[in-house]
């Protein structure tokens, strides 16, 4: 009993101390309710006087709306931390040789930084409205330049080739336009949009232009990008000696095939995975390699053993016949572009001639 009446006068006397605190605090709490200054800022870069794009200088000191587009994305790329050492670590890969091929066709070093606002270095982007690849290609204007796209091969994933379509685009564009800033805003939003732009402002300048949000800011954020990647240190990024993504290693296999043969046999019959083939080839859209002659890229060192497992797989190969039935509206042309042959091997298998072919008929595809 005397240990519980103890206790209750030691609650007691408890009690009566909080409240004490309590009244002699004013009713608050003790605890300091200024918080303390963090250890860390983050910094606000100033913009940089001159800027251009391709030699063509930028007016961000004669025009305050352009300052202002430009600091946009200025500001946006500059605090992207994790994406811009992404782009420096990328660009060790695919720099070296996008600069090289720059270099040969006479073109302005700053169209790199274009694959880095179309899909950040990234062979596999796709957009919301199709484009496909590192420089964002539609289907029309990748044939329009030379590169496949089918069922199996799609050239858009293929780094080098889209490079060499899109500088060549880009030229075509510049050789209509006159200005690069005006060739790469019609390389996103299409030169006849940019030209009807063009004749409804009567303006010839891209900086004076009212085009599509998107491409109203796609020079700028080209152009903050250059400047960042161009000058990393000045922005607090420093990617260390190594850290950078190296360029692939490979070999280079000619292959001629009856049909399409997989991947995966080719693949493990070289000591392979599908994978390790598949990283090299993004091109290879399908889980084949399509039928007829191709350059197939494999892991430096495993060409010989990788050309072998082709032959073994030739010798063994066995065409499989799909007997396809003609149906209203289709040609010769579609056929040959849905089943991924030629129209001359269709009309070869089936002995036909001339261009046409009627609804209903049953006709012969090896696969």
């Amino acid at each position: 009993m005397r240990l519980e009446r103890k206790c209750k006068i030691g609650v007691l006397i408890l009690a009566l101390l909080l409240m004490l605190s309590f009244y002699v605090g004013g009713g608050r709490s003790a605890v300091n309710t200024v918080p303390p200054a963090p250890p860390w800022f983050v910094p606000c870069f100033k913009l940089p006087d001159k800027v251009d794009f391709c030699g063509e200088p930028v007016p961000i000191a004669a025009s305050e709306d352009v300052r202002e587009r430009f600091d946009r994305e200025f500001t946006i790329v500059t605090q992207s931390h994790a994406q811009v050492y992404l782009w420096l670590k990328r660009k060790e890969r695919y720099f070296p040789g996008v600069e090289r091929m720059l270099s040969r066709m006479g073109l302005p070093d700053d169209l790199k930084y274009v694959a880095v606002a179309e899909s950040d270095l990234t062979p596999y982007a796709v957009s919301q409205v199709g484009a496909v690849g590192p420089w964002q290609f539609m289907s029309g204007t990748a044939c329009r330049y030379g590169m496949i796209c089918n069922a199996q091969v799609d050239d858009r994933y293929d780094f080098q080739k889209s490079a060499g379509a899109a500088f060549q685009y880009l030229k075509q564009l510049h050789d209509m336009f006159h200005s690069w800033t005006l060739a790469a805003a019609a390389y996103n939003c299409g030169e006849k949009r940019l030209q009807a732009a063009m004749e409804l402002d009567k303006a010839n300048s891209y900086y004076n232009l009212v085009l599509p949000q998107e491409t109203e800011r796609y020079v700028f954020r080209i152009i903050a990008i250059k400047e960042v990647m161009a000058h990393p240190a000045q922005y607090g990024y420093y990617l260390p000696k190594g850290f950078g993504y190296p360029p692939s290693s490979f070999d280079r296999v000619e292959v001629r095939l009856p049909g399409p043969m997989p991947i995966s046999a080719a693949a493990l019959s070289a000591g392979l995975t599908y994978r390790a083939v598949k990283l090299l080839n993004p091109e290879l859209i399908s889980n084949v390699i399509p039928g007829g002659d191709s350059t197939v890229r494999v892991p430096k060192g495993s060409a010989e053993q990788f050309s072998k497992a082709v032959a073994a797989w030739k010798a063994a190969y066995k065409p499989a016949v799909l007997v396809y039935k003609v149906c209203r509206g289709e040609s010769l042309d579609s056929i040959a572009r849905k089943f991924n042959v030629t129209k001359v091997q269709l009309c070869k298998w089936n002995h036909i001639s001339g261009n046409k072919i009627r609804i209903g008929r049953k006709i012969k595809i090896f696969r």
